[in-house]
């Protein structure tokens, strides 16, 4: 797992894909692709009451990231300090196999590069003291960036109860 992680309160997100926005001016990342975005989850009835959410999606920095064991020039890795997956541009050939391997759609081919592209929380900004453009973008602050290690277990356990409500149907 991941030291970080990117939280998000699903009662303060209005959908309004300024996170995305800024991603997209701090990476510049081309028409087309994302390397966070917003998804919209409903409508579902929640105690009888239609609700849509619009749910924050970005790379997960898993574990054992399928993405990088696909990988066939070692270009994505996790680092071993931080978690979080990373990506060397200089080695990437542009194969795709990240892409077809993560089951989350997180690595984005750039057609006119050849190359990948993916979330790495803006490990420069993280470098520099500072949270990834995305969450300091977050025009309602429904965003938080969090260090793992200093989230109490219960804490996260109530997070991802509240964050499946958005899943359920009645």
């Amino acid at each position: 797992m991941s030291c970080y992680a990117i939280v998000q309160d699903l009662d303060r997100c209005i959908g309004c894909h300024s996170c995305e926005l800024h991603c997209k001016t701090e990476h510049n990342v081309p028409v087309g692709a994302n390397l966070g975005e917003i998804v919209e989850v409903g409508p579902v009835m929640v105690d009888g009451v239609p609700r849509v959410d619009h749910v924050f999606m970005a790379c997960y920095h898993c574990s054992k990231p399928l993405c990088a064991a696909a990988c066939p020039t070692g270009a994505l890795y996790r680092d071993d300090e931080t978690g979080l997956v990373m990506l060397n541009r200089e080695k990437c050939i542009g194969c795709s196999s990240c892409v077809h391997a993560c089951p989350w759609g997180v690595p984005q081919r750039i057609e006119s590069e050849n190359k990948i592209m993916k979330c790495d929380f803006c490990s420069e900004r993280l470098a520099a003291g500072e949270y990834p453009a995305c969450v300091q973008g977050c025009t309602t602050g429904a965003l938080t960036f969090v260090d793992q290690r200093q989230q109490p277990a219960k804490k996260r356990a109530a997070f991802a109860a509240k964050y499946a409500r958005a899943f359920e149907a009645e």
